[in-house]
């Protein structure tokens, strides 16, 4: 018989519904029968026990809330009868971890199609990037983003515009409103091609153009981690090589750009532009030198081809959005478990989103191998909450209105979820944000879990592929990290299959363990290492920056 409902955890006190459940139907788990009080709609949960004002919720097998007001044992918990609420007590000890690593015999061996660096990284695509040091020069970027990528056949069609020039026609031939609303556009399904090569530049996966808000005004602090951040984008084993514009009296300057490149990378060897517009002089002179600087970075960035290399040689991000009830018991465990495949095959994994680790602070302590990276992970998290509750916020705030119509309701109960991401690996690293991936296995990264800047920031950590999971549906990609988006329902996958590449549904439906859909996951995600599959993210065009700039962004 077909589950109902599943307890996560066996010291939990709720049970989530995998399917709507009604008031006053009986659902049975392991032995127990429950009379529910009241509907339960699928993602949500309801308790297994009568709780008092006061007693505490359990989920994933931690605290993730108290109850506010009294519920009766088979009553849905709702934002009405339960508040958030975490351990907030955690210690400190050198750990010794015994890790048992999944059996990945299967992948031994086994090897990918990838850009090798001369820094010994290993790219999983081959971009060129364009980007300003300030906001003053997005314009500029924009001119040459129209020069380049129709002329050089990296545009995608917009048939929309099509769609554009029939409403013209039929307004033009006296259609009504009402014929103009109901308009069928026939080409507007029509699908487009998997990936936009040039002609000119086989090797090259695309020139991609960034634009940004920073870079002056603010504080010197934002310039200085703007730089880190492009510095980051620059020497990414995705990134063949850079033309960058600088207006030249702003915070971000050229020199701090060139330290920070250094710093990733001393023995830098990738074409590299920077132009200063003011030295330049007029518009039109740097506009024609960065054409012909960014054509001949093209010609040299065109000679690397794709050759095998180790899967050791991957580093993954991990990441959440648009989360539902499900996405903790679906697919956020399923890329915890490509996660420890990863780092099990000697390559890296990068778990982000600070405020989406609310309450699973312990355990992720307990897998720390080092103390002073324990220490730093609780100081980065205790001053990220101070931060927030300065300005009248806090964790507690971050869980959307998607997130709660849809079972998370709490923030513990959402970070609970999405620290699954990260499988079970020890922890060898934590890192700030706009730093790169040192230590082989699982780091921490600290960025908010704002969907774009934390993928932006899983990016500048060197991650050459990010798992991005689902339960609403988010199109999120970014310019130079292949996005990778998995759905935690078959249903969502179905209504939005545009945007998404994985369906991991399957694990609610009882068609696959957690295990299997990581293992089909990985199989997919050295594909797409290789070139060989085109995700709906770089298909989509979907190149989301935004830089963090230090401020509360939960």
């Amino acid at each position: 018989m077909k589950l109902k409902a599943i307890k996560v955890n066996e010291e939990d006190n709720v049970l989530v519904a995998l399917t709507n459940l009604s008031k006053g139907e009986t659902v049975e788990y392991n032995g127990e029968a429950y009379t529910l009080q009241t509907d339960v709609a699928a993602k949500h949960k309801f308790v297994t026990e009568d709780l008092a004002v006061g007693d505490k919720i359990h989920m994933y097998g931690v605290l993730v809330g108290k109850a506010s007001e009294p519920i009766t044992k088979g009553s849905r918990i709702t934002t009405a009868n339960v508040k958030h609420a975490v351990s907030g007590e955690f210690v400190v000890n050198q750990n010794t971890i015994n890790w048992t690593a999944p059996d990945v015999s299967k992948w031994k061996g086994k090897e990918f199609q990838g850009y090798h660096r001369a820094d010994g990284k290993v790219g999983t695509a081959n971009y060129w990037l364009v980007v300003p040091l300030v906001f003053c020069e997005n314009r500029n970027i924009e001119i040459l983003k129209e020069a380049f990528l129709k002329e050089l056949g990296f545009a995608k069609p917009n048939n929309y515009q099509e769609q554009v020039k029939e409403l013209v026609k039929l307004k033009e031939s006296g259609a009504s409103v009402e014929e103009l609303l109901n308009f069928q556009f026939n080409g507007a399904d029509v699908a487009s091609p998997a990936v936009h090569k040039s002609a000119q530049f086989p090797n090259i996966d695309g020139i991609k153009f960034l634009t940004h808000e920073g870079g002056c005004g603010g504080i010197r602090q934002d310039a200085n981690v703007l730089c880190s951040l492009l510095a980051s984008y620059i020497t990414h084993p995705n990134v063949a090589g850079a033309t960058v514009l600088s207006l030249g009296c702003q915070n971000a300057q050229i020199s701090i750009l060139e330290e920070e490149i250094a710093k990733r990378n001393p023995n830098f060897d990738r074409p590299l532009f920077i132009l200063d517009h003011q030295q330049s002089g007029s518009e039109t002179k740097l506009l024609s030198e960065a054409t012909n600087k960014t054509f001949v970075g093209l010609v040299k960035a065109n000679e690397t081809k794709r050759t095998p290399a180790p899967l050791s040689k991957l580093t993954i991000g991990v990441k959440c959005g648009g989360s539902d009830g499900f996405s903790g018991i679906s697919a956020n465990p399923a890329v915890g478990y490509v996660s420890d495949i990863i780092v099990a095959l000697g390559g890296n994994s990068v778990l982000a989103e600070f405020p989406e680790l609310c309450g699973v602070e312990q355990e992720l302590v307990n897998r720390t191998t080092k103390k002073e990276d324990a220490e730093f992970f609780l100081q980065l998290m205790k001053q990220y909450a101070a931060n927030a509750a300065a300005v009248g916020s806090g964790f507690d705030m971050n869980p959307s209105p998607g997130n709660i119509k849809d079972g998370l309701i709490t923030d513990a109960m959402k970070s609970a979820g999405a620290a699954k991401k990260g499988g079970t690996s020890p922890i060898v690293d934590v890192l700030d944000y706009a730093h790169q991936v040192k230590n082989q296995g699982l780091s921490l990264l600290c960025t908010p879990g704002n969907d774009v800047e934390a993928v932006t920031g899983l990016a500048a950590a060197h991650s050459n592929i990010v798992l991005f999971t689902t339960g609403l549906g988010t199109p999120t990609g970014n310019p130079v990290t292949p996005t990778i988006k998995i759905s935690s329902n078959t249903t969502l996958y179905k209504k939005m299959n545009d945007i998404i590449d994985v369906n991991t549904g399957t694990v609610i439906e009882g068609e696959e363990t957690i295990q299997e859909a990581g293992a089909r996951m990985f199989d997919y995600i050295l594909k797409v290492a290789s070139g060989e599959e085109i995700i709906s993210a770089v298909r989509n065009g979907q190149d989301d920056f935004i830089p963090w700039k230090r401020g509360v962004s939960l």
